[in-house]
């Protein structure tokens, strides 16, 4: 008995340590999960998507206009930012009041462009809505949120260089709708914790956004 005990617990531990393998090279090489923490990307993406990102999607090719790309901030590498793709190197990119021109011409997406500001500011006060004209350098590209007047991006803080890009997203697998009235996880932890996990296990089939889950990534 205890030979068997001892040769369950080894196969055990060499199945789970398989898994845990597999799982840390998936996570490092093919695909990663991330939380969308704001609302810049709506409508694309809302704040509390839950997404998948291949890392294999540009091993083998280059982004591309229309893309949604996860990558480190440039200003602060330690943060994780998500913006679409709008303009590649070698292309002129220009804002005229709101309305977004690529070598001269309009750009007409096919995904859904928000603007929830009807003011427009002056370039001299904002890049917002007024930017432009510059071309894109050579390893680089110009990304932008499709909430446009509520969106951290090129237009503030620059090009966005080839080697800052972590991979393409393409999945929501998990939808989580925000809550203000939800308690947070404050001190006492204890007693927070319990309050916390009461609250969303009551109201679980509110907050989940099911008609997003498995909703591929435009």
């Amino acid at each position: 008995m205890r030979r068997r005990t001892k040769s369950r617990t080894k196969q055990y531990l060499w199945t789970i340590g398989i898994a845990l393998v597999i799982a840390i090279i998936l996570r490092t090489f093919v695909v990663q999960g991330y939380r969308i923490p704001s609302g810049s990307m709506e409508s694309a993406l809302l704040k509390g998507d839950f997404i998948l990102v291949s890392k294999l999607a540009y091993r083998f090719g280059e982004p591309r206009s229309g893309d949604i790309v996860i990558f480190d901030y440039p200003l602060n590498p330690s943060k994780t930012f998500i913006k679409r793709i709008v303009a590649e190197a070698g292309q002129i990119v220009e804002i005229v009041n709101k309305t977004l021109y690529i070598d001269g011409e309009i750009m007409v997406p096919p995904y859904l462009v928000r603007h929830t500001d009807p003011q427009i500011y002056p370039a001299e006060y904002s890049n917002r809505d007024n930017f432009g004209p510059f071309e894109v350098p050579t390893g680089h590209y110009f990304v932008m949120g499709d909430n446009r007047d509520n969106s951290r991006d090129s237009r503030e803080w620059g090009f966005l260089e080839r080697e800052h890009i972590k991979g393409r997203a393409f999945l929501v697998y998990f939808s989580w709708a925000p809550d203000p009235l939800a308690p947070e996880f404050c001190n006492p932890y204890i007693s927070s914790f319990f309050k916390v996990f009461f609250y969303n296990l009551v109201h679980f089939p509110q907050r989940v956004r099911w008609e997003r889950i498995g909703t591929p990534i435009r």
